[in-house]
């Protein structure tokens, strides 16, 4: 086993990018199918969680009844709105089936 000691007794490894061997990037992971669907699938999640998100504080901001809480209620819900046609986009256009010539009868 490895432990800290067996990493003090070796040499140094050369470079600014030594100790952090273990979080490169795998490009040839990310160019492959499932590095693509898993990039979108965290694109579709993180336009849903901000959804949430934006929602519940424009209803939490909207119950001062104030100027100032109002516009940030509106705002809330114009990014809401984007947010949710940008999901939709991300749906309909990388995560849902194709259909064929064949299934359209």
């Amino acid at each position: 086993m490895f432990s800290a000691w067996d990493r003090r007794e070796r040499p140094p490894e050369e470079g600014a990018a030594a100790g952090l061997q273990g979080f490169g990037v795998d490009k040839t992971f990310l160019s492959s199918l499932k590095g693509i669907l898993l990039e979108t699938e965290l694109d579709f999640l993180r336009c849903l969680s901000a959804i949430v998100i934006f929602l519940v504080v424009s209803f939490a901001a909207v119950t001062s009844r104030e100027g100032a809480a109002i516009a940030a209620f509106v705002f809330g819900i114009i990014l809401v709105s984007v947010f949710a046609y940008d999901a939709f986009k991300i749906y309909r256009t990388e995560l849902m089936p194709s259909t064929t010539e064949g299934d359209q009868q």
